[in-house]
């Protein structure tokens, strides 16, 4: 048996393990803790079938800040949690293991079903890739070939944010929100704070630039900024910002109102909304990725931060 071969039956032994352990988990910390492992441990086997942006984008999204909203979820739920004696019935938790497993058998029946070779239209798109200027096909897919999906998905997010602060009280809604985390406070987390932030935000630059052509782009680079602001918040070096700051709601939807700018104007320059005109296709790809790598770390970080729970005075 071949050393790769072995390799990818431990990686998947152990994404079976970590998967089994969130689910065992008594406590709310300790699932989250395996749901981490778990999204790291996905990120490798991404690499394996050489899908790059999707393993950064687990990495950064499904372990990374997804992590830290459950974390600070369990810190919300520590009181409460060790309230609760009662747990739930052998009964209901049967009955949930059924329908888990109902769903993960529809689920294999429906890949191992698809026609062979399985439908595509890579080379229609490989094949008109150049004429955005990108050679990062994935990127290209994403802000040409489905850019009014990919509008409307940061519009999703900006409507998200604002949910999140519908569910603050009356009083507060002028106030910050406030980040719980379950960390002690032993100064690696300070330390962390003031030495990574750099070298962070030079990743997640490189990351938007790099995107047009290699693995990357503006989202994930947003989520390596929101992380690097996240955790200068949890490290208490700073405070999140008031919600009703005017440079803050501009911030958050200077993304969306570029695309969309943007959208429009190619109906009067290249006959179609959302179209790019060939020979300035790439630069008005860029000019559109910066806002919306500002909004997109701006909403990511708030929406870990929580709605604004302090009042404070104009």
């Amino acid at each position: 048996m071949s050393f790769e071969l072995n390799y990818e039956l431990l990686v998947g032994v152990l994404v079976l393990t970590t998967a089994a352990w969130s689910v065992a988990a008594r406590d709310s910390y300790s699932a989250t803790v395996g749901f981490v492992s778990y999204g790291l441990l996905l990120a490798i086997v991404w690499m394996q079938l050489q899908a790059v942006d999707v393993a950064l984008t687990e990495v950064a999204i499904g372990s990374g800040l997804t992590g830290l909203l459950l974390l600070g979820a369990a810190a919300r739920l520590r009181v409460a949690e060790a309230r609760v004696v009662a747990r739930p019935s052998i009964a209901l938790r049967l009955v949930a293991a059924l329908a888990c497993a109902g769903i993960s058998v529809g689920l294999a029946t429906t890949v191992l079903s698809l026609p062979q070779p399985a439908p595509s239209l890579a080379a229609q798109a490989l094949a008109a890739l150049p004429a955005t200027g990108l050679g990062n096909p994935v990127n290209g897919v994403l802000m040409a070939f489905r850019a009014f999906d990919t509008l409307l998905e940061k519009v999703v997010l900006v409507l998200s944010l604002v949910g999140v602060w519908s569910l603050a009280p009356d009083l507060g809604w002028t106030g910050r929100p406030r980040l719980l985390h379950p960390f002690a406070d032993d100064g690696v987390l300070r330390f962390l704070a003031r030495t990574l932030p750099p070298l962070g935000l030079l990743l997640g630059l490189h990351l938007m630039w790099n995107g047009a052509d290699e693995p990357g782009g503006a989202f994930q680079g947003a989520t390596v900024l929101a992380a690097m602001w996240l955790l200068v918040l949890m490290a208490g070096l700073g405070e999140a910002p008031q919600v009703r700051a005017r440079w803050l709601r501009v911030a958050v939807v200077a993304g969306p109102a570029t695309f969309l700018a943007v959208g429009l104007a190619g109906m009067g320059i290249a006959g179609a909304f959302l179209a790019y005109p060939v020979s300035h296709a790439k630069a008005l790809i860029l000019f559109i990725e910066v806002p919306m790598m500002l909004t997109i770390a701006l909403v990511l970080a708030l929406l870990v931060a929580g709605p604004p729970e302090r009042t404070e005075g104009p």
